[in-house]
Parts: structure tokens; C-alpha cells; sequence
């Protein structure tokens, strides 16, 4: 399957000394604008997918959401899905930049997008934008997954087992990084200690943005686990 990017018309290469500044200026947002860019993609709603003993799958197509997932990048299948997330909006227009943290602080916490901050748990994209959390855990389901580069796939959520352990897979022998949005950054932030402290006012603003596949920067007083994002363009539905 073709580049995401380039069924909606957008080319990423351009021989040096064609294109005046102004174009350069906007390639550069282009490929700096990760969740805030709304990636169109048209999949045919009736659309079948072999589902193993369940016959066929129909998938609708969906405004873009954002799954928040952990794993083995070159697996296509494990467990501990039960930590994966969910962003049904766009995170990324819906943040607070670092320095803006203390008016966020003197707002009580609410964000001008009307979500909560935590500050034993919080989220920081690769802008050094602060976001909403994710709804954890990610639903079970079959979900249209693409990381925006050659590979679109189905990711199916299973339920919990007796254990509470919920499994994934992916088709088309995809991994999990190849359904990766490389250039989509983020990181989960709770303190390293009990009862220690966790601030954003203490992230390195100087260390933003990332580099598309970089790891998130460290923040003092702060454990720190990063995310792999997945863009979710349609939904499995029941027959």
C-alpha cells in the first residue's frame, strides 16, 4: 500500500533549489504538525476483513483518533494491551506548552480545553506540548491502524482474560512498528518515588522538539515511559 502522506497529496520530496522559501516554510510545518494534522484517509465501509472463525468483518471509516500503545516493535502480537490508550480527539490542539504550566497550575488544573491535569500522571508530546490523558485501557475491538508511512493494518483488542490480561495482534503480519507514527512523540510521567515530586516546571524546554523516532526526554524527579502512536482511521462493526 502507498504512503499515507501521499494519497492525500502530500509529496515529501522535492529536489533542493526548486521551491521558493515560502513552500520550503510550509514542508517544514507539514512535517512537524503530528497530531495536530487530521490525516484523511477514504476506506470503503463495507469493506471485508477476514476475522479467524468469525467469518467477515465490516469496518466503517472514522474521524482520526490516536492509540497510545506499548510493546515489542518488531512483534505482531502480545499481551498487556489492558495499558494501551485511547485519544478519540486530537490531543495535540488540546495542550498546554510547558510555559504555560504555571497558568495551568492557577487554574486548578483545568486546561483551556476542559481537561484535567494530573499531577502524579501526565503527558507530554514531542513539541513539549503537556496533553490530556489517554482513556485507558483501549477498548476491545478491531481497529484500522496506520503509522502514515507504507502500512495499513487491522489491530484487533481482545478482551481481558481470567487474569485481566488483554491480548493484540496484528494482520497482514504487520508490527507494531510499522503501524508507528514515527514523527508522533509521547511519554507517560509519574514521580520515581513515592510521594516525590513530578513537575513539568521542571522539563528541559531546550530539549523539544524530538526527532521523529526519538526517545522523550527525561524529567527530573520523574519515571518516564514512551508511547508508540498509532492512528486509528476506521472501526470494526458487528454484522
Amino acid at each position: 500500500m502507498i504512503s499515507i502522506l501521499r494519497t492525500i497529496g502530500i509529496h515529501t520530496h522535492v529536489p533542493q533549489g526548486t521551491v521558493s522559501a515560502h513552500t520550503r516554510s510550509r514542508q517544514r510545518l507539514i512535517y512537524h504538525a503530528c497530531l495536530a494534522t487530521a490525516l484523511l484517509v477514504t476506506i470503503a465501509t463495507t469493506q471485508p476483513v477476514q476475522a479467524a472463525g468469525e467469518g467477515q468483518t465490516k469496518f466503517k471509516r472514522i474521524s482520526t483518533q490516536y492509540i497510545a500503545a506499548l510493546g515489542d516493535p518488531g512483534s505482531t502480537s502480545g499481551s498487556g494491551a489492558q495499558s494501551w490508550g485511547l485519544w478519540p480527539l486530537d490531543p495535540g490542539p488540546r495542550g498546554v506548552k510547558l510555559n504555560r504550566y504555571q497558568s495551568l497550575k492557577q487554574a486548578g488544573g483545568t486546561a483551556p480545553a476542559r481537561w484535567k491535569f494530573d499531577e502524579t500522571d501526565w503527558w507530554l508530546e514531542e513539541h513539549g506540548l503537556i496533553m490530556e490523558q489517554p482513556t485507558v485501557p483501549l477498548p476491545p475491538g478491531k481497529y484500522v491502524v496506520t503509522g502514515a508511512r507504507k502500512v495499513t493494518a487491522v489491530l484487533t483488542i481482545h478482551s481481558a482474560d481470567s487474569h485481566g490480561d488483554r491480548r493484540w495482534e496484528l494482520d497482514q503480519n504487520a508490527t507494531l512498528y510499522d503501524v508507528t507514527h514515527l514523527a508522533c512523540r509521547s511519554a507517560r510521567y509519574t514521580p520515581a518515588t513515592v510521594g516525590g515530586s513530578c513537575s513539568p516546571a521542571t522539563a528541559k524546554q531546550a530539549a523539544f522538539p524530538v526527532a521523529p523516532g526519538g526517545a522523550m526526554p527525561p524529567v527530573e524527579g520523574c519515571a518516564k515511559q514512551d508511547y508508540a502512536v498509532l492512528i486509528v482511521i476506521g472501526m470494526g462493526v458487528e454484522n
